[in-house]
């Protein structure tokens, strides 16, 4: 009898192991486990900021996939991007199975834009890529690495703000005026040149300066515009060149830029000729405002689409717009000034400024996103 019941023990220990070991690996009643659908749906047209998810019957182990960024929750697994426009092919691997998903990925853009409803005083930059920084003799790490970003069309301010402009906006947005503007939102020099709601005399052309991070945005909101995004800026300031130290070229003169003390102030905003786009004053007379939060190692992270630092890419704006009086992280300014000297005014050279700060050499202009 003893003999039987050890001989019952070592078969059940047995089949245990061998149930156990067919389990590893397996979801419960060892079937193998499945894809079950795709989200958008296999063969769909996306956008480069699309999100792909795959959902399984189980957790799938081993799980790896040929492009974008994958993360795995239990049964679903989220694929995210950017995704370069055209075919988009994610082959699945995972212990049980393999899938293949395709997509066409496109911007949402077809072609370039026409001339016609361009906003008054503004020009249209069209879409596409550049090489953003600079790994040249004077670049500085912060202006590296050099990195390929893909920009929507946008309208840019041919000019920078003047103090006319801002002048109007002071004047129906009382709350601006330089007497009334809470102290939060300046560092106590805000609009330090002017009498009152009067700009100084002969000024009325030259760019609007003294003016915070939170006036620029407020004055672009007012006008139905915003402040153009880091990458914004830098396209536009390349004119649609690759390499350039400046708008124009490799070297710079006092006739092409306000700059290096020469002047000695602020000129006129048409006073030296438009470089590439026919933008003014893309280096030197004054800095200008960028909406972005300045992060001295954003490139090595910086999105491919439509990058702005703080909110990872531009169609997350509103959330910076919409609470920008509680921004208090520092923020770009691009372009040097008539102050500074020649390195400064670099199309790749980067700045910044807390949003309460307030200089005679610190303005802005503004930009708009191409709607369709």
């Amino acid at each position: 009898m003893k003999i039987l019941i050890n001989l019952f023990v070592c078969i059940s220990i047995c089949l245990a192991v061998l149930f156990l070991s067919g389990m590893d690996g397996c979801n419960i009643g060892g079937e193998p486990v499945a894809f079950v659908e795709a989200t958008p749906a296999d063969g769909s047209t996306i956008q480069p900021d699309a999100t792909i998810i795959a959902t399984f019957d189980a957790s799938p182990t081993d799980l790896s996939v040929t492009g974008g960024t994958l993360s795995l929750s239990e049964t679903t697994a989220t694929i995210v991007g950017p995704f370069t426009p055209g075919t988009l092919t994610l082959v699945l691997t995972w212990s049980d199975g393999t899938l293949t998903l395709t997509y066409t990925v496109d911007s949402g853009k077809p072609g370039d834009l026409d001339e016609a409803g361009i906003p008054e005083g503004m020009v249209l930059i069209q879409e596409g890529e550049f090489q953003m920084g600079s790994e040249d003799d004077e670049a500085l790490p912060r202006e590296q690495p050099i990195h390929t970003v893909h920009v929507d069309a946008f309208y840019m301010d041919k000019y920078e703000v003047t103090n006319l402009d801002f002048k109007k906006f002071v004047l129906a947005n009382p709350e601006w005026e330089k007497g009334r503007i809470p102290n939060a939102l300046h560092d106590g020099n805000y609009l330090k040149h002017w009498t009152g709601n009067n700009y100084p005399r002969g000024k009325t052309n030259h760019p609007v300066t003294n003016v915070s991070w939170y006036a620029a945005v407020a004055y672009s909101k007012w006008v139905g515009k915003r402040l153009p995004t880091e990458a914004e800026w830098e396209k536009a300031a390349r004119g649609g060149e690759s390499g350039w130290k400046y708008p124009w070229g490799d070297t710079i003169s006092d006739a092409r830029a306000n700059y290096g003390g020469k002047v000695g102030d602020t000129t006129d905003v048409d006073e030296y000729l438009a470089t590439g786009y026919d933008l003014h004053d893309m280096c030197g007379n004054v800095w200008e405002w960028c909406l972005d939060a300045y992060d001295e190692n954003f490139y090595f992270a910086s999105p491919r689409w439509n990058p702005l630092s703080d909110v990872d890419i531009l169609s997350n704006v509103g959330s910076i717009i919409d609470n920008y009086k509680n921004v208090r992280s520092f923020r770009v300014l691009r372009g040097g000034s008539w102050f500074n000297t020649a390195p400064f005014m670099r199309v790749a050279y980067r700045f910044s400024a807390a949003p309460t700060s307030t200089n005679n050499d610190i303005g802005f202009r503004c930009a708009k996103s191409v709607t369709r």
